[in-house]
């Protein structure tokens, strides 16, 4: 097929915005696509040159694709800068500099998908000494052949925006016109989200029909597209949508990973199919020995964690990692990480996504042995709303930002790519940070991990109850310290120290060290929440729960004008928490 038709397809699909337009003209295109052809018209239309999972980008910088435009076209260099900045599109850029193309040397050929296609895979395999120049002369050249349209969209595939407002199911559309039946699009979207392959799922309806694609199935090594949750505004409400009785799992503020395990190794995925095998192995590491069996394809949460707290920290920490190439080791150690595990969806050569929920957690506690990094995730399965929502109140007090309701029901499969009631997701919303800074003592320490050993890696904090004259725990505080901090802590709290809790504190945690309470440190933390585990404010906001404060992080500041009893007090914390919860903190 010429290039040029599927580029004048590509300008007829941007020109409109009606779905069933573009799937009629993908559907066309489709029929006129031979079967050799139709998985590089499918790719080119995604703006890709392989699935998602592969990782293969073509890796131009706009610097280099304005400047093999110029090579290409030789218009004005600032010209094409300023084409560039007018408009921000590369498609635009080279189309204009076509349109204005002077004469060059170099011998015209005639495009068509082939050779675009494996031009910008030469591109994209490039590496090492010369790379450059040879990336640079493939798509100068590709450039000098086409004429101002195929430029366009050769452009646009450079980065994969080809702007033609097209998404995967609009395309699933097309090929089930083209070689199924309407009735027949469920399997193609099944399909689809089993092998996340799009070019893959028409090559074989193109070949065999609808009935080619049997031949899919669930693949170590293939990440599948995860299932997704629906939402419902209360407990009650998800209790009986889901036939009165359902399992809840701790939802944790993490990436969602699936691993995929056989004798090759170990690969992770993301939601979004990225291969992050390489960013994160210590995961790889801790994961291999937890796994029991042969091989399996597993989900779960990657949840960043303070080593020293034992807190779960927010999904932006964990963020930090992703992408980097450089300084992994450092990253590794600065932001550590556990994997929660929650689902098992293949084992030992059997698919179990076709079988209920509780069959798939069976099977995920029968070939993982939990350790400190690795675990299952924590589940209640309960009848009763009020196990459910003081478990709900438990999961939050632990850092947690709320909880996933997973059907029992016979038919409580695992729908790839899908948002069912199957899972039902129950949250709350964090609107803001606290309303103010509070002045907390510090009443103990633990002891310090990784970069903080031989010190202490968090404090052991309270506020003080003016009625009862003790101090009452709410927050682990291990954030915010510089090195210089850090260091100079053993000496400060040295004249402090003593062997067991001063007898005004009341605590419920066991710390390391314990100190008179003496010294107060300004706080700001995210939000106030209900917590088993810290005794200020205990059985005032609910029965046999305190306050704490989530994500603490010391403001740099020692109120040095402030005694111990000078400290935040339990009334001011109850105040900050009913402002919290005014705002629809709570």
């Amino acid at each position: 097929m010429d290039y040029l038709s599927l580029a004048e397809t590509f300008e007829k699909i941007e020109a409109t915005r009606k779905r069933l337009e573009m799937t009629d003209m993908l559907a066309e295109l489709f029929s006129q696509t031979s079967i050799n052809e139709i998985e590089i018209v499918i790719r080119l239309t995604q703006g890709k040159l392989a699935p998602d999972f592969e990782g293969i980008e073509i890796g131009i910088a706009e610097t280099l694709a304005r400047k093999a435009i110029y090579e290409a076209t030789r218009v004005d260099e600032k010209k094409i800068l300023e084409w560039w900045i007018k408009d921000g599109d590369l498609g635009s850029v080279a189309f204009q500099a076509v349109s204005m193309k002077k004469q060059t040397s170099l011998f015209t050929e005639k495009l068509n998908i082939a050779i675009v296609f494996d031009s910008l895979l030469q591109i994209s395999k490039a590496s090492g000494s010369g790379s450059q120049d040879l990336k640079m002369k493939l798509l100068a050249k590709l450039f000098h052949d086409s004429t101002p349209t195929e430029a366009r969209y050769i452009a646009r595939t450079l980065n994969g925006k080809m702007r033609l407002g097209l998404a995967d199911m609009t395309i699933i559309d097309a090929l089930a016109v083209t070689y199924a039946t309407k009735e027949e699009r469920d399997k193609v979207v099944w399909a689809y989200n089993t092998c996340s392959d799009l070019a893959r799922v028409g090559k074989l309806l193109a070949e065999k029909g609808i009935n080619g694609l049997d031949e899919i199935e669930l693949e170590v090594g293939v990440p599948l597209k995860a299932m997704l949750c629906e939402r419902l505004p209360s407990i009650p409400e998800i209790i009986e949508k889901l036939d009165g009785k359902c399992a809840f799992e701790y939802k944790y503020d993490g990436l969602r990973i699936q691993a995929h395990i056989n004798k090759s190794g170990i690969e992770l995925f993301t939601r979004q199919l990225e291969n992050v095998t390489s960013q994160f192995p210590d995961i790889v590491e801790m994961l291999a020995p937890a796994f029991k069996g042969q091989e399996c394809v597993i989900e779960g949460e990657c949840v960043p964690v303070d080593i020293n707290t034992g807190e779960m920290l927010p999904f932006q920490t964990v963020s930090r990692r992703r992408g980097r190439k450089h300084e992994l080791d450092s990253a590794v150690e600065e932001f550590p990480v556990n994997l929660f595990l929650f689902d098992c969806l293949y084992l030992d050569g059997q698919d179990f996504t076709q079988t209920p929920y509780t069959n798939r957690r069976k099977m995920l506690e029968s070939c993982i042995t939990e350790t400190d990094r690795v675990k299952l995730a924590d589940v209640l399965i309960t009848d009763d709303f009020e196990k459910a929502e003081e478990y709900f109140q438990n999961v939050i007090g632990k850092g947690g930002e709320g909880i996933i309701a997973k059907s029992l029901a016979e038919d409580s499969y695992y729908r790839a790519g899908s948002r069912g009631w199957n899972w039902i997701k129950f949250k709350r919303d964090y609107k803001t940070e606290m309303a103010d800074t509070v002045d907390l003592v510090i009443v103990g320490a633990f002891s310090g991990k990784g970069k903080r050993a031989g010190g202490y890696g968090a404090l052991l904090m309270a506020t003080y109850n003016a009625d009862e004259g003790h101090f009452e725990t709410i927050t682990k505080l291990g954030s915010g310290f510089d090195d210089e901090m850090l260091a100079a802590l053993p000496e400060m709290l040295e004249p402090h120290k003593i062997n067991k809790p001063n007898k005004l504190v009341n605590s419920k945690m066991q710390a390391d060290y314990w100190f008179e309470p003496s010294i107060v440190l300004e706080v700001r933390g995210a939000e106030i929440t209900l917590s088993p585990i810290h005794t200020c404010a205990m059985n005032l906001v609910k029965e046999n729960y305190g306050l704490a404060i989530r994500f603490p992080r010391y403001m740099g500041i020692i109120r040095q004008d402030k005694g111990p009893e000078d400290a935040t007090t339990t009334e001011e914390m109850l105040a900050l928490y009913e402002i919290q919860s005014n705002r629809g903190g709570e």
